[in-house]
């Protein structure tokens, strides 16, 4: 797929660039062989071929979901400015 002066400007602005007249045919042939490339990707049958999460077999380590730290809400609260029936109470931000 081939684009355009048209199609790169239009992209550029979509995508919030600022890009200068002598620079829209290298970003147009850049963009185009990205999109080549897509349209390779997309002609390959992969029909049976079950989605991957990741292209390694590997397994997630993940540690024991064990509290580490006891509830220190009383403590944390005595040195608080304001609370009320065991939330903290903070001014108003919003009118």
């Amino acid at each position: 797929m081939s684009l355009e002066k048209a199609d790169v400007e239009k992209i550029a602005h979509l995508a919030r660039l600022q890009i200068t007249e002598p620079e829209i045919p290298e970003y147009a042939r850049n963009l185009s062989s990205i999109l080549s490339l897509v349209e390779q990707m997309s002609s390959v049958d992969t029909t049976g071929i079950t989605p991957m999460a990741h292209p390694l077999e590997v397994a997630q380590r993940l540690r024991a979901d064990v509290v580490t730290e006891g509830n220190q809400r009383e403590k944390f609260q005595a040195i608080a400015p304001a609370t009320e029936n065991g939330l903290f109470l903070v001014p108003k931000v919003i009118e």
